[in-house]
């Protein structure tokens, strides 16, 4: 493969299939009417790194506290039992494209006293390597692009059910080294930090069979300034968003349980507008050299601004914010604490990047030491996620 100019290019080409690309990147040729995909840098950030939460269709908001709860809600990292815990967790990433591109996750928790937690997490996204190439198409050289975040989070107990979580991270992304240019300028590392802030309320059911547990959740993640790859007038924003979800775990009998989950998850982060095109379908040009918006919002505004004016900027109003909604749901069975099955499916508008597939895996514990595996089944036919496998080494209680 060749990155050709802007250093960002390289996320179209290799997770294009996500429909998750950089915000600045605007074509020049006639738009497609109604499918407009919202689009972010570092899309990593957003890649469900664990077995267990990706083999139930990548939801996460309100399943019970285990040691990769730092991706899914920090809150719920107060209500974890153990004093310790680590998570390790590998995929191979579209690997019927790029045989050499790769997902790592690392995650570890410690409980500071009966009511507060802390967790450290690493992550790590590895693109295989490519040859770089200018606008002219000369070779550049071979380089390995990668992103990378590292961070900390907390978590306390505020009441009895109800807990608040707060994460921190590092991001760097290089994409291209100093091999590109972009615009004239020499491509460099783009470097950012998020922040997540989650809630969590569990409440306890007392049933004919056992005690079984309601739980609903919420986290706002990576919340952070623009990132750059070569100037402060280029800036592309995080993937800013917002899940809301509900669990509901219930005893079958003394030794086996059956757990029912679903979340909402949206970007906060502003929809295309529809520009404005002359006949041949290239796009009308302002005074000052940016497409002319016929209907919807400029998307380059503040961060803040960004995400709170996502709920509202849809260019086609509300039908198209509802739109802009993804759906996870799963299920998980366990038995006597050793064994489980899980399977879900996650669900997103064909006109916002149409991810569909389905998701199923197990997990197996012997004392402390788990070992869990997902699949990931598209709808879609030769879907470069096709066969994704992630694999999960987990130490400390079974959920």
């Amino acid at each position: 493969m060749e990155m050709i100019q802007k250093p960002v290019l390289l996320i179209v080409m290799l997770i294009g299939s996500f429909g998750v690309f950089a915000q600045n990147s605007v074509s020049l040729y006639r738009q497609e009417p109604d499918r407009r995909v919202i689009t972010t840098a570092v899309p990593f950030l957003t890649f469900a790194p664990d077995s267990r939460h990706s083999a139930m269709g990548d939801v996460g908001a309100a399943t019970s506290p285990d040691a990769n709860s730092a991706f899914w809600n920090a809150g719920k990292l107060a209500f974890i039992e153990e004093d310790h815990g680590f998570s390790l967790s590998f995929s191979p990433w579209m690997g019927r494209q790029v045989p050499d591109m790769w997902l790592g996750y690392l995650t570890g928790y410690k409980r500071i006293d009966e009511v507060s937690s802390f967790a450290f997490e690493f992550r790590y996204f590895d693109m295989g390597s490519i040859k770089l190439a200018d606008g002219n198409g000369n070779l550049l050289g071979n380089f390995s692009p990668r992103d990378m975040a590292v961070g900390g989070t907390y978590s306390r107990q505020l009441s009895e059910n109800f807990s608040l979580g707060i994460s921190a991270r590092f991001i760097h992304s290089n994409l291209s080294g100093h091999l590109a240019t972009a615009g004239g300028s020499d491509s460099k590392a783009g470097i950012s930090v998020g922040t997540d802030i989650g809630v969590y309320y569990q409440k306890g059911l007392e049933m004919p069979t056992g005690t079984g547990v309601w739980s609903w959740g919420a986290q706002i993640s990576n919340i952070g300034p623009k990132i750059t790859y070569n100037s402060a007038e280029d800036l592309d924003y995080l993937p800013t968003s917002l899940r809301i979800g509900t669990a509901l775990a219930l005893p079958i009998n003394s030794k086996n349980r059956i757990t029912f989950a679903l979340d909402l998850n949206k970007l906060m982060v502003p929809t295309p507008p529809i520009y404005r095109e002359n006949p041949d379908g290239t796009l009308v040009m302002g005074q000052d050299g940016r497409p002319e918006i016929e209907k919807g919002r400029d998307p380059n505004r503040p961060m803040f601004s960004g995400m709170f004016g996502s709920f509202t900027d849809a260019p086609n109003g509300f039908s198209e914010e509802m739109q802009e909604l993804m759906i996870s749901t799963g299920m998980e069975y366990t038995y006597d604490n050793l064994f489980s099955l899980r399977t879900g499916y996650f669900y997103e508008n064909p006109n916002k990047g149409g991810r569909r597939y389905f998701t199923a895996g197990v997990g197996i514990q012997y004392q402390r030491l788990g070992l869990d595996f997902s699949y990931l089944i598209p709808q879609v036919q030769n879907h470069p996620l096709a066969e994704t496998l992630r694999i999960t080494l987990v130490y400390g209680i079974w959920r």
